[in-house]
């Protein structure tokens, strides 16, 4: 990685930050929850994948159609954020797979 795709990666994720400041409050919070979740969770590729500007693009359009956080996604934040990773690697497979020597060996 050199220092100029480190820059790139700061000022896309400034970008990406701008957006989640412009939702109204309510999804604001809930999407800070969301990501807390996922940061937790760890699918593998969240820092650098499609899944955050997903979500703000779903809320953005959740907004733009006068619609609520919850009636979005829901009351259950953690469970609406497991079926978005569903079928992605997460640290915990990956730790799995180090620990048991075979690939794969996390998603049976």
């Amino acid at each position: 990685m050199t220092i100029q795709d480190i820059i790139e990666g700061k000022k896309q994720w400034r970008a990406h930050v701008a957006r989640v400041k412009a939702l109204p409050p309510d999804y604001q919070i809930v999407y800070k929850e969301m990501q807390k979740y996922l940061f937790k969770v760890g699918p593998v590729s969240l820092s650098d994948g499609p899944l955050l500007p997903g979500i703000v693009d779903f809320f953005e359009g959740g907004v733009a159609a006068g619609k609520g956080v919850l009636e979005l996604i829901g009351t259950d934040v953690a469970a609406f954020c497991d079926d978005l990773i569903k079928d992605s690697p997460t640290y915990a497979d990956a730790c799995q797979e180090s620990i048991s020597g075979e690939p794969g060996a996390a998603r049976k």
